[in-house]
């Protein structure tokens, strides 16, 4: 017996190899491959959602826009073309939530620096106060990478529309004329395709680590 099995023991150890191999690609082949949601406006909180759009369950992307950053240069929806970026809402003189978020984003940034095509977009809610110097000091004063990460600002109603009907993330203030509105902690993941992917609290370092992992995914995914 034990001469039968020297004989034979070239092709045991080859066919076990083989059988490795050949369980492990079955694993892979079977095991799902992770995917983010895509969000509709149907899936938020109605209150961060424009009435016209609460009821929409397919096809929603970001909306075209033309902003200016802390540099005086123009942002546009092609500046972000092809890329995944992190959006969120804020304003310069803000002390509760905000510096939490911008310490978070800029750890986002820390940790991305080298993905040219992963950029971050912060729009301000404040736009009668953060003007292009306002934001410059502050961009300069937290340490923003300008090849990375927009502070914005511009036409209040543009920024009211882009945060109540393309990335659902502040409240309207009723009774309150000139597009009034109070910003959540959320940061959004937007897709390549400008999809909304995912939604985390900016000021859970918990859901930074999340927002990380999901942004491999996305990556795979693109």
């Amino acid at each position: 017996m034990l001469q039968f099995f020297a004989k034979y023991k070239p092709f045991v150890i080859v066919l076990g190899i083989l059988s490795v191999f050949i369980i492990y690609g079955m694993y892979t082949a079977l095991k799902p491959v992770p995917k983010l949601k895509v969000y509709q406006p149907a899936d938020f909180d109605p209150e961060l959602v424009d009435t016209t759009l609460q009821h929409v369950k397919k096809y929603h992307t970001i909306s075209d826009f033309a902003l200016t950053n802390q540099n005086g240069e123009t942002v546009t929806q092609k500046t972000y073309e092809n890329k995944i970026y992190v959006a969120d809402f804020f304003f310069t003189t803000c002390q509760t939530i905000c510096p939490i978020m911008t310490d978070h984003m800029l750890e986002i940034q820390k940790e991305l620096k080298e993905e040219k095509d992963i950029l971050l977009l912060s729009h301000t809610v404040t736009p009668e106060i953060d003007t292009i110097a306002q934001l410059k000091r502050y961009a300069t004063e937290k340490g923003v990478d300008d090849l990375k990460w927009n502070l914005v600002t511009g036409d209040k109603k543009q920024i009211y529309d882009l945060a109540r009907k393309s990335y659902l993330v502040v409240k309207d203030i009723p009774g309150v004329e000139s597009y009034g509105m109070i910003h959540t902690e959320n940061f959004v993941l937007v897709d390549p395709q400008r999809r909304i992917r995912g939604l985390y609290d900016g000021t859970d370092p918990e859901e930074i680590q999340r927002l990380l992992e999901d942004i491999e995914i996305l990556k795979n995914e693109k």
